[in-house]
């Protein structure tokens, strides 16, 4: 599995693609990616409309490729299944990501959990959790649900 991720890493996030001439966090990516899988587990059902929403939410939030994303997510379903809790993710964005991209990672979070027209209850406790974990604001919280709560 780890020469599975290095090479991705070299393949597709080599240093100095990214802004500002910072080096490509590919464990962050990681966490995001396991963090989004996790979202459609948590109903016991993986739909298709939630696979789309987080394949969709990794090509805008992670601004990869089609491809990238794909291999992305395959990496990301092994750390997800081999995971014991969500601070080992969570840790890593908030070290990394602003509060305005927390938020937008909420709301990726409610897009996926809204993504089957169906808000399950353990769904909304992992956003909620997820949201305690990054230190979003509950107003912040509030406003991503009822923002994509009208998207579905």
């Amino acid at each position: 599995m780890l020469k599975h991720i290095k090479t991705f890493f070299d393949q597709y996030l080599v240093p100095g693609s990214t802004t500002d001439g910072a080096p490509p966090d590919h464990v962050l990516r990681l966490a995001i990616g396991a963090l989004l899988l996790e979202m459609t587990h948590m109903d016991g059902e993986v739909s298709p409309e939630e696979r789309d929403a987080v394949e969709t939410a990794v090509l805008e939030h992670l601004e990869l490729s089609e491809g990238e994303a794909k291999e992305l997510l395959e990496m990301a379903e092994e750390e997800r299944s081999e995971s014991t809790d969500y601070y080992q993710f969570t840790s890593l964005i908030n070290s990394n990501y602003t509060l305005e991209q927390k938020v937008s990672l909420v709301e990726c979070l409610w897009r996926i959990a809204y993504a089957d027209e169906t808000l399950h209850k353990y769904e909304e406790h992992l956003v909620r959790k997820i949201a305690d974990l990054l230190y979003v604001p509950h107003s912040a919280f509030i406003a991503a649900k009822l923002s994509t709560s009208g998207d579905s």
